[in-house]
């Protein structure tokens, strides 16, 4: 399948920023499931491209004169496949050990615990990935007005709700708690779905009695396929999202984004400014 992809974000501040440094990982990776044939990053100020620790190709955006908006657009097309037999393969430039610790967002608590022993496995099988992320569905509403960028697995799973994001860090405190690799993918899911945004969360988990990971859409109760187009991984959202950045000065600010996902390119882009998956605020000095 080929995906059309078309991503702006915008953020306006208040008053002018006098610097500004952001982190995009904004740029597909390229898997034995995947391949870019066309990508393109539209930006101001300068970019540096590199490959962080989880082989996610990072751009270093750096803006030095006063600028009161910044608009970021990316897109091309993506081919992709689903992956035989379902499993990935091990991949990545970690261990899968890498992917066990908890993290300051993925965190379990007593209730989260305890939901993670009754559903989860020590030696999950396929099928019971998928029962763990059914019963997650079935614990959690799809709400995108219920949580923030910054709310915990914890946090979210004692509000019954959230979006991808939440799904997807609940997963991993679930399948860490057991000692299970699991790991936080972002990008972009082809959806007829309108009440959920094109910019997508979902989760890999390592199957060891397989030797691979098996890819799991939560919020969908469907493996990730290819509908799914994989921008980065980490061990959390922090590790993943699409764009995270520092600036100085600027005051308030707005994001907006607009984001596409087609299998036909010559489908007119709707807006989703409540896309919050792909976004993180700007941290002010």
């Amino acid at each position: 399948m080929q995906l059309h992809i078309r991503h702006e974000t915008v953020y306006r501040y208040d008053h002018p920023v006098k610097h500004s440094i952001q982190n995009l990982r904004l740029t597909p990776r390229t898997e034995p499931c995947q391949r870019v044939l066309a990508w393109h990053i539209a930006a101001p100020g300068r970019q540096a491209q590199q490959v962080d620790a989880h082989g996610n190709v990072m751009h270093l955006l750096t803006m030095d004169e006063p600028h009161e908006e910044i608009r970021i657009v990316v897109g091309g097309t993506v081919e992709t496949t689903d992956a035989p037999n379902g499993l990935l393969g091990d991949g990545g430039r970690l261990s899968p050990l890498a992917y066990v610790p908890e993290t300051s967002l993925t965190q379990v608590d007593p209730a989260l615990r305890r939901f993670a022993t009754a559903h989860g496995s020590a030696r999950p099988t396929r099928g019971q990935v998928l029962v763990l992320a059914g019963a997650i569905r079935d614990a959690m509403e799809y709400d995108q007005e219920a949580t923030t960028v910054t709310d915990t697995a914890a946090h979210a799973f004692s509000l019954h709700r959230g979006v991808c994001q939440d799904h997807a860090h609940v997963m991993l405190a679930c399948c860490r708690a057991q000692r299970v690799p699991a790991r936080y993918v972002s990008g972009y899911v082809l959806t007829d779905d309108q009440g959920h945004v094109a910019s997508h969360a979902w989760v890999d988990v390592w199957l060891e009695s397989e030797n691979g990971r098996f890819s799991v859409d939560v919020t969908n109760r469907t493996l990730a396929g290819q509908r799914h187009c994989r921008l980065a991984i980490g061990r959390d959202y922090l590790d993943a999202c699409p764009i995270r950045g520092v600036r100085r000065g600027g005051g308030a600010e707005a994001m907006t984004a607009v984001v596409l996902v087609s299998a036909n390119p010559d489908r007119a882009p709707r807006e989703q400014p409540k896309s919050r998956q792909m976004q993180q605020r700007q941290a002010q000095q």
